[in-house]
């Protein structure tokens, strides 16, 4: 939404241009093949996480005519016969990372493919059997593309992203902690609690690892929460059956 808003001429966002992008898209997907699919929107932009940390994301600034089309994205879609999850406490990357993590557990699913280079999706991924895809530049992300990108395997991205911050999400990690020392790091120890209070300890050679290792003592606690915050929520049932996305046609 907030791509196809930005990516119209200022004078042509209004006139439901993310809307219609996203519709697109969806409808693109379609043409090429897909006969299955869901689509997961932030019916409410705030969520239980703005209640964990104050700084999180939220709708303050986000222009009016762009908050307008998601309820009509989510009609439109309706309409197209696309199944919508329309997420209020939850956020809609929670709903992708359940659906997924439900729908590679069964039998008659070859593949779950989830559509976005978000990076907190990356670690829904699984193997080949659960891939993102950067629709952008057609890549398939599996399991050895995330650990080439991040350093870490799936099941580390919420420790990397606690380390390194996100700032499309509203915070903002540890005093010095980069992506290198995070992946380095957490190469080795895969996840925060697991990672040695002193630098002596570490058994590899980080840059600043005496500063780093010192910061990470001082603000565990914090590490933790933002952890929390970049944690994907994937035990409340989204689907419970793979019909429901197969595609119809126009209802």
């Amino acid at each position: 939404m907030f791509r196809h808003y930005y990516g119209a001429p200022p004078e042509g966002r209004g006139q439901a241009a993310a809307a219609r992008g996203v519709v697109r898209t969806v409808r693109a997907m379609v043409d090429e093949g897909a006969t299955h699919l869901g689509v997961a929107t932030d019916h409410v932009i705030e969520s239980f996480r703005n209640d964990l940390w104050p700084g999180y994301k939220t709708s303050a600034g986000v222009p009016e005519d762009l908050l307008a089309q998601f309820p009509l994205l989510e009609e439109a879609l309706v309409e197209l016969g696309v199944a919508v999850w329309a997420m209020v406490d939850l956020e809609a990357d929670d709903a992708l990372a359940a659906a997924a993590s439900q729908l590679a557990e069964k039998p008659e699913v070859d593949q779950v493919a989830i559509w976005t280079p978000d990076k907190d999706l990356a670690q829904s991924v699984r193997g080949t059997r659960v891939v993102q895809v950067h629709r952008r530049t057609n890549q398939i992300v599996d399991e050895d593309a995330v650990r080439a990108r991040y350093g870490v395997g799936p099941e580390s991205i919420p420790d990397w992203l606690a380390l390194v911050g996100d700032s499309a999400d509203g915070y903002p990690g540890l005093p010095g902690w980069g992506k290198k020392s995070a992946s380095v790091v957490l190469g080795r120890y895969a996840h925060l609690e697991d990672v040695p209070e002193s630098s002596a300890e570490w058994d590899l050679r980080v840059t600043g690892a005496a500063r780093l290792a010192a910061c990470l003592a001082e603000q565990r606690e914090l590490a933790l929460l933002f952890r929390d915050l970049a944690t994907l929520r994937t035990h409340d049932p989204v689907i419970d059956d793979v019909e429901v996305l197969r595609w119809q046609g126009h209802h």
